[in-house]
């Protein structure tokens, strides 16, 4: 899915959120989900794969060590703190090896 949820408010994509989590884990399904949002990214996947553009690369394949199905405290536990900052501290990284950068 490349980024499905893009326009939604917060509200309607935090709820949007709950209701992937819960379809995914009903009918066990493999989901590759697009996303520039890194919060998004990390409450919704058990990996984030980091790309850098020119070339398009990947520069980091992160595993989101955290059971399932996530409560909504998980978004505010040191753990999904520490992902996020991981996963923005990788793509940093990838734009700042960009030519002209």
């Amino acid at each position: 899915m490349d980024e499905p949820f893009g326009a939604l408010d917060d509200i309607t994509r935090t709820q949007l959120n709950v209701e992937l989590l819960n379809l995914w884990s009903q009918q066990n399904w493999t989901v590759i989900f697009v996303t520039h949002n890194i919060y998004e990214a990390v409450y919704l996947s058990n990996r984030v794969v980091v790309m850098a553009p020119r070339p398009g690369r990947v520069v980091a394949d992160i595993t989101i060590d955290q059971p399932y199905p996530r409560a909504e405290k998980f978004r505010t536990s040191q753990a999904y703190s520490q992902y996020c900052q991981q996963v923005a501290t990788e793509l940093s990284k990838g734009m700042m090896a960009q030519p002209g950068i």
